[in-house]
């Protein structure tokens, strides 16, 4: 009797439910961009959505069963272990730590922590990468091999410039779309469950995310790197240096939505800034990083609001 009441009682607790809901929609949302089905570019930016839907309304519990479930979804849906060792790379393990660091239920999300993982964790895997790459030619080869396919197979021609300048700036725009990726569904997870009174932590002021007083000099040191290495071995640092800078250009572009709030033309400019970015990426990015390292250093936050 009492097995039958605790079965019942698992099987209606929300956690559970939620967990394994949020996981399975995740996981299909995955498929289909892995499948190369119709209109899977477009759920691949969603599929970290359910997860953090979970996370966010029913605590770090209901993640984990939802990242579990999305998992062995993957590993029974899909031909290897690939599918799902990517789908954890890129959003599993990240939301966890940006979960695990930020979350404290009644307490408002914290942004310092999460925000700079959102470079460490891809730090990490280049440097993984670097250390995995084989012996001919290592890292650099790999991604020159990689980025040399994928423009023959959209049919655009791969002179060595072109091809050169990509491997150089892979590593940072992959970084860059992934942190965009989950800082926007995790937004938006948190925007969702709090106009239906689930959240369980009050939503935190983008604009007030501060990164870690260390933070600034670990990029640093990755940029001194970067500029001590050999000119013809230096794709990791640089990699490395770009990466880690991810998370004081997203600081920056918070700086820029702070000092544009009151402005009339603020919607037109933050676009033509969007724009830039996307077709300038390098020197607009570096205006970015410094305005977010003035953010960091030279502007005080405000007080709390008493409420």
């Amino acid at each position: 009797m009492s097995t039958g009441t605790s079965s019942t009682s698992l099987a209606n607790d929300p956690r559970v439910l939620a967990g394994a809901a949020g996981g399975l929609v995740s996981a299909v949302a995955a498929l289909f961009a892995f499948q190369g089905l119709p209109l899977g570019t477009v759920l691949l930016w969603f599929a970290p959505l359910p997860l953090f839907l979970a996370g966010l309304g029913f605590g770090f519990a209901a993640f984990g069963i939802a990242l579990a479930t999305a998992a062995l979804a993957l590993l029974l849906a899909s031909p290897g272990y690939a599918p799902a060792a990517v789908y954890l790379g890129a959003y599993g393990v990240p939301a966890a730590l940006l979960l695990g660091t930020g979350l404290r239920a009644g307490h408002p999300l914290s942004l310092g922590l999460p925000l700079a993982l959102l470079g460490l964790w891809p730090g990490f895997v280049v440097l993984l990468a670097g250390l995995l790459a084989g012996p001919d030619g290592g890292l650099e080869a790999s991604l020159r091999d990689a980025v040399t396919q994928g423009l023959q197979r959209m049919g655009t021609q791969a002179p060595a410039p072109m091809v050169e300048q990509i491997v150089r700036l892979k590593a940072a725009a992959l970084a860059l779309w992934l942190a965009f990726v989950l800082a926007a569904n995790a937004a938006l997870a948190q925007r969702l469950l709090a106009r239906r009174g689930l959240a369980l932590s009050p939503a935190a002021v983008w604009r007030h995310a501060r990164l870690p007083r260390w933070y600034p000099a670990l990029t640093a040191l990755a940029v001194l790197a970067w500029m001590l290495a050999d000119a013809a071995d230096d794709l990791l640092p640089v990699s490395l240096a770009l990466v880690l800078a991810v998370p004081l250009l997203l600081q920056g572009l918070a700086a820029l939505h702070t000092r544009l709030r009151q402005a009339r033309w603020r919607t037109p400019i933050l676009t033509a800034v969007y724009v830039l970015l996307f077709v300038y990426a390098l020197p607009c990015a570096v205006i970015l990083v410094a305005l977010g390292l003035v953010e960091q250093f030279g502007r005080a936050l405000p007080p709390p609001a008493n409420s």
